[in-house]
């Protein structure tokens, strides 16, 4: 084990100083004082210099000790009661109690978030840069027209009349639906539209083989019924 190393502690106050017993030696040395007998009542002499005969001195050195000693004061004169009107107002505001050390301080930010906020700071800075340029060149072409002058200070000072104009209600206008095409690839039609083209078909091929200029002349018959056909997609379309 090691030892520990002992230190002289300092002290704050010095010790209090002794009186030499030299009183002692003197005490003895001296002689006692003669007791004076209860019976004998000792009388101040007030002694007058002869050079001093003026009256007034005399009233001075007469002056009595106790200033008050001729006064009377009656006990109810001492005995008051104080009337308190009103009453201490009370403290409104409470005392905020200090909190402690360490509540309520920011807590440490990561380098990515310290990044990312000085990077707003420059687009912020950037922005109101380009904001103050663009300002400028706006107002530098306003007061360049020679006609008007610069009308922005009037329209700014102006009130605007938006907010105490109420819009009228618009009126739902209810749009045509468009129907979604019908797909003409046979394989992306739909079973009742495969049914409805076949019958289609077969009508106009029946009609087809009752012509009577089908029978004559059947190259002229199917070629006049293709235009017809041609003709009726570009209506519809």
């Amino acid at each position: 084990m090691v030892g520990k190393i002992k230190r002289v502690r300092q002290k704050l106050h010095h010790d209090a100083v002794k009186i030499n017993t030299g009183e002692e030696k003197t005490s003895s040395c001296l002689e006692k004082a003669p007791a004076l007998p209860l019976n004998i009542t000792t009388k101040t002499e007030t002694r007058i210099k002869p050079a001093d005969k003026n009256p007034r001195d005399v009233k001075a050195l007469n002056f009595p000790k106790g200033v008050f000693a001729g006064t009377v004061i009656p006990p109810e004169a001492l005995v008051q009661t104080l009337s308190v009107s009103e009453l201490p107002a009370k403290p409104t505001a409470e005392p905020t109690e200090e909190k402690p050390r360490g509540v309520g301080e920011k807590k440490q930010q990561s380098k990515k978030e310290k990044m990312k906020e000085r990077r707003e700071r420059w687009l912020n800075k950037i922005s109101a840069i380009k904001l103050a340029r663009e300002n400028r060149t706006e107002l530098a072409r306003r007061k360049a027209t020679p006609v008007v002058g610069d009308m922005r200070v009037l329209a700014d000072a102006l009130p605007e009349l938006l907010p105490c104009i109420r819009a009228p209600a618009s009126k739902k206008q209810k749009g045509m639906v468009k129907k979604k095409a019908e797909p003409t690839d046979y394989c992306k039609m739909k079973p009742a539209q495969k049914r409805k083209l076949l019958e289609l078909e077969m009508s106009r091929f029946s009609e087809a083989m009752r012509d009577t200029a089908f029978k004559s002349n059947p190259l002229a018959a199917i070629g006049e019924h293709l235009r017809k056909r041609l003709k009726q997609e570009e209506e519809q379309s």
